[in-house]
């Protein structure tokens, strides 16, 4: 893995996660990202290294050129990955951030309850597989 590789840290049996990912294989500008389920050794190891509970995430991490970003900004970091509707995100980047961290948390707090939980992670199909880290019982 190279440092310039973008990194989605997900939640992979949370899915409004496993949404977000679909949605952002379908829109990708370019097939970078790298997905990690934070459920994988490789997922709890760096969700450990930058703060973030990997029994009880409270954010997503979206890594690029080495540096985290939770949260919202991480929301618009990997927006700018993106094509389509989710581009229209890009305007909270106008807002204070403690302001979209809020809106951010209010989500992220409830997801299980307003979205479901799944028993396992979300498959990828055999063409993006290569870019998944998922944990070891479903590889």
């Amino acid at each position: 893995m190279r440092d310039t590789t973008p990194i989605w840290l997900y939640d992979g049996v949370c899915v409004l996660c496993s949404r977000a990912v679909a949605y952002t294989l379908a829109h990708e500008k370019a097939p970078l990202i790298r997905f990690i389920a934070i459920q994988s050794h490789e997922g709890r190891s760096l969700a450990k290294r930058y703060g973030v509970d990997p029994d009880n995430p409270e954010s997503f991490l979206f890594i690029e050129h080495g540096q985290a970003l939770p949260k919202s900004d991480g929301v618009l970091a990997l927006a700018h990955h993106l094509n389509g509707p989710v581009r229209l995100l890009l305007f909270a980047r106008y807002l204070p951030e403690p302001v979209r961290n809020w809106c951010y948390d209010r989500i992220a707090r409830n997801r299980y309850r307003l979205f479901g939980k799944r028993r396992t992670c979300t498959p990828p199909d055999a063409e993006t597989r290569h870019r998944f880290v998922l944990p070891e019982s479903e590889q």
